[in-house]
């Protein structure tokens, strides 16, 4: 059974820093970081690449965000900082993920996880 679990969500201050985890089931794959903030659309922030170690964000994150992988977990991780009022959200994994322009996306047989919330505070 195909199966992702997110941890690590909280509420943190601005400027605060915060890892996410995606523990993924029994397969290795694109795995991306997703997130719904309140009031608008699911929007995709990061991927990485399970054959290469690629990796690709969205401009809204670069610098700020760092997408990584434990293959030997089968974990992927979501390292937060610098963190601002505005990335507030429920964040989920997902995959397969890809990127094109500036859009980060999933295909084909999708899976997510659960989510898990993320609350900064100004």
């Amino acid at each position: 059974e195909v199966q992702l679990v997110e941890s690590g969500g909280g509420l943190v201050q601005a400027g605060g820093s915060l890892r996410l985890s995606c523990a993924a089931s029994g397969f290795t794959f694109d795995i991306g970081w997703f997130r719904q903030r309140p009031g608008k659309e699911r929007e995709g922030v990061a991927c990485i690449s399970d054959s290469d170690g690629r990796k690709h964000y969205v401009e809204a994150v670069k610098g700020r965000f760092t997408i990584s992988s434990d293959n030997a977990k089968n974990t992927v991780y979501l390292q937060m900082n610098n963190l601002k009022p505005e990335d507030t959200a429920i964040y989920y994994c997902a995959f397969p993920c890809a990127q094109a322009m500036d859009v980060i996306y999933v295909y084909g047989d999708d899976y997510w996880g659960q989510g898990t919330q993320v609350t900064v505070s100004s």
